[in-house]
């Protein structure tokens, strides 16, 4: 996985590779030559391409200066434009003199013509400006040079690649926040490590897309091991997809038993069981109120069925011993969507979650095991109303088995914590990893970069931003995918991250499937879910 660190983590992981021998000078060379691979794999071929690098005066615009080095001396016409007098004496600066490069100065460039000259011609556009260390506000010759770049650059008939080393300048790398100038870039090569900022709004879209540029930082040193915050990859979730020998049956891949759905809200189940079987269960079963059933049998014909006493079409307050007599059956059950807030479905969760019980592991249960007549819960997912209902029982946390995956929205979390929605968003990172440690559950914070955190203080961003999952259902699939990859014998961390992987890909995918962003449906990103896989293991 990728690290995610903040400023002064930064500053402390270069401080103690420079303490033990892997200098400054050659993190460096190894960034800019990062930076300028990351643009050769993307304008191909570089021979005879123009290219403007706008440097600032710290270690950014030393990157920019070797990364605009590397690509002269692979066939680019290069110029530099210096924000400012670089301190000397500057190794790189002095080695892009020597190849006889265009260095302009902008205090030297009267009304900015030789700046507005190379950004009115370039092929590639490097903003080396401002890095890491920036924090707002955005002030002096940086925010002259950013805005006249933003102006030339919009004012283009055909905008140039715009590639930002680190970050895109006048971006604040922990908070998120920006300047009104900091520039738009199409890709971004962020350096040995995600910076937590590049993955917040409203900063995110600047990034364009993001990767992470190798500096040559040993992984075994002490202040990486020490980072708790992590991008999942697509390699990362190959190696927990299970294999799929050839002599398996049903079995083999787990039964998922699903509680989902109410008169008002059938559907929910359905696109459960949907996500559940995409991402490989072998059997998968809906518990539903029965005049639920014959509605979405249809939707789902490969599902079984466990129809359970209701009340006007809500489950009833006794459906928890019918359930309960499927339970040792299942390797893994779902609670929640669509089920609705009545006070039976509430009392029906009640008496199935039993008393304040003790913290076990998977199946090894608590106190309230004894009210279920001896019957241990398997991992558990709770979802959406499921959540509703829990945020009532008193001590909830300890009535589920450890650790169960909660996947709340934004909404959802608000009402379990008593956090402002607003303080959520704010820090979704902190705020699902102090809730996951106090409550000893695992969290799914859904939403733009959904955050996984575990109760052992690790925290995953998934690295998906799109619009496509703004969607009712969406969030139903999640939890049936979770679900389908827990029956299947993942720990509750992994079915969580892998899921929250491919469903956050399956909804890029269903975009390009459907045509447009906003007519993506649940079923759609259900549907993309194999696609999501296919590529995952294609990674490998």
């Amino acid at each position: 996985m990728n690290w995610i660190v903040t400023r002064d983590e930064m500053r402390a992981i270069e401080r103690s590779a420079d303490a033990t021998g892997h200098t400054y000078a050659q993190m460096m060379e190894r960034a800019g030559a990062a930076v300028a691979e990351a643009i050769v794999s993307r304008a191909a071929p570089i021979d005879g391409k123009r290219v403007c690098v706008l440097v600032g005066p710290g270690n950014n615009g030393g990157d920019g200066l070797v990364a605009g080095r590397i690509l002269s001396e692979q066939g680019a016409q290069v110029g530099f434009y210096l924000v400012k007098s670089r301190d000397e004496p500057d190794d790189n600066l002095t080695a892009v003199r020597e190849r006889n490069l265009l260095v302009a100065l902008a205090g030297d460039d009267q009304r900015g013509r030789v700046l507005k000259n190379l950004l009115a011609t370039a092929d590639v556009v490097i903003d080396a400006v401002l890095g890491t260390g920036f924090v707002l506000p955005l002030k002096g010759e940086a925010r002259q040079l950013l805005a006249t770049a933003g102006h030339e650059l919009a004012t283009r008939a055909a905008r140039p690649l715009v590639v930002a080393v680190d970050c895109p300048s006048g971006v604040d790398a922990d908070s998120g926040g920006h300047a009104p100038e900091a520039l738009q870039a199409d890709l971004t090569v962020t350096l040995a490590a995600v910076k937590r900022g590049l993955l917040a709004f409203p900063a995110a879209p600047l990034c364009g897309k993001l990767i992470v540029g190798d500096i040559g930082l040993d992984p075994e040193m002490a202040e990486l091991k020490a980072v708790r915050s992590f991008v999942v990859q697509a390699r990362d979730v190959a190696g927990w997809l299970p294999p799929r020998p050839a002599d398996s049956h049903k079995g083999t891949f787990g039964r998922a038993l699903i509680v989902a759905g109410c008169s008002n809200f059938p559907g929910a189940a359905a696109l459960a069981g949907l996500g559940a079987y995409r991402v490989g269960a072998g059997l998968v079963t809906l518990a539903v109120p029965s005049p639920v059933q014959a509605g979405i049998v249809p939707l789902l014909p490969e599902a079984t069925w466990v129809l359970l006493p209701h009340d006007t079409g809500v489950i009833a307050a006794d459906a928890s011993a019918v359930l309960l007599r499927e339970v040792p059956g299942c390797q893994a059950v779902l609670l929640g969507p669509g089920i609705g807030h009545e006070e039976t479905t509430r009392e029906f969760l009640t008496r199935l979650l039993g008393k304040r019980g003790r913290p076990g592991i998977g199946f090894h249960m608590t106190e309230g095991e004894a009210d279920r007549g001896g019957v241990a819960l398997p991992p558990l997912v709770i979802d959406a109303d499921g959540l509703r209902l829990l945020a009532g029982l008193e001590d909830w946390p300890t009535r589920l088995p450890r650790p169960a995956v909660l996947t709340p929205h934004p909404g959802e979390m608000a009402m379990l914590t008593g956090l402002a929605k607003e303080d959520i968003q704010r820090d979704r990172l902190a705020v699902a990893r102090t809730w996951a440690e106090r409550w000893g559950h695992i969290v799914v914070l859904k939403g733009a970069y959904t955050v996984v955190a575990s109760p052992d203080g690790e925290a995953y961003v998934l690295p998906f931003a799109t619009a496509a999952l703004a969607r009712g259902g969406t969030g139903d699939v999640l939890a049936g995918a979770i679900t389908g990859l827990l029956a299947q014998g993942l720990t509750p961390l992994q079915a969580a991250l892998a899921s929250a992987y491919l469903h956050g890909r399956a909804g890029e995918l269903a975009t390009d499937a459907v045509g447009a962003m906003a007519s993506v449906l649940a079923g759609d990103v259900a549907d993309c879910l194999p696609q999501a896989i296919a590529e995952v293991l294609g990674a490998a």
